[in-house]
């Protein structure tokens, strides 16, 4: 259930990539991890996590967009927003989309994002 509000559902977005070091807070698709082999294969997904969190504190931009497509990788089908992400890491352009899975928005350590695509921008 996120909560209701963008400003709300930013912070737990933050709040999911503040815990980026820890394991399930920022997960991968498998087309994500594919591509991301592809395009930055110098790069763990636990230090891209690392560049996405670094991005977002440093005041990068969250795109949050309405969702009309049905993700079959997001684990909840009803989700509705989506998340996009436009970063340089390497020299390279990256956009990741991802979803926003949260159970409890009232709980820091309760969001997580699925990453599912990742591409060059």
């Amino acid at each position: 259930m996120l909560p209701e509000g963008r400003e709300a559902r930013l912070r737990c977005y933050r709040n999911a990539l503040r815990n980026w070091k820890y394991a399930g807070y920022v997960q991968f698709d498998l087309l994500a991890v594919r591509e991301l082999e592809t395009i930055l294969p110098e790069y763990s997904l636990s230090e891209i996590a690392h560049e996405m969190h670094n991005y977002v504190e440093a005041g990068g931009r969250i795109d949050e967009q309405e969702e009309k497509r049905a993700l079959e990788c997001a684990t909840d089908k009803a989700e509705k927003w989506r998340y996009d992400l436009r970063l340089t890491i390497n020299q390279r352009r990256i956009y990741f989309e991802s979803v926003l899975l949260c159970k409890d928005p009232d709980d820091p350590d309760d969001p997580m994002i699925q990453v599912v695509n990742a591409k060059d921008a």
